[in-house]
């Protein structure tokens, strides 16, 4: 899809995690997520859901490269942060480190 969805880093409020089920694997990967945005000192509230039942005011999606067009399909308004591995991904380090600087963030689809 070619239509880019930026959001402004100071109005980034929510970041989903989310995958297939919303149990393990994203509540592992909120959970790191939590830490390293509390490390960067943000005021960013990190929830894990289910892809399909994510927050209507979701900001940010963060879920594996094979839910990112359902992801993108049901939350058109969310920018969307697809990631390979669940642990030490470059895109979930670099969605906070974007954050961390100022700097917008641009669905990466």
């Amino acid at each position: 899809m070619s239509d880019k969805v930026v959001k402004k880093a100071d109005e980034v409020k929510l970041i989903v995690f989310a995958c297939e089920a919303g149990m393990g694997s994203s509540l592992m990967g909120a959970n790191q997520l939590k830490k390293m945005v509390k490390k960067a000192k943000l005021d960013i509230e990190v929830i894990h859901s289910p892809v399909g039942q994510v927050p209507a005011n979701a900001d940010v999606i963060v879920t594996h490269k094979s839910l990112s067009t359902q992801a993108k399909g049901n939350f058109p308004e969310a920018a969307i942060i697809p990631f390979m591995m669940f642990f030490g991904d470059p895109a979930v380090k670099g969605l906070v480190e974007t954050l961390k600087a100022g700097n917008d963030v641009e669905s990466v689809l």
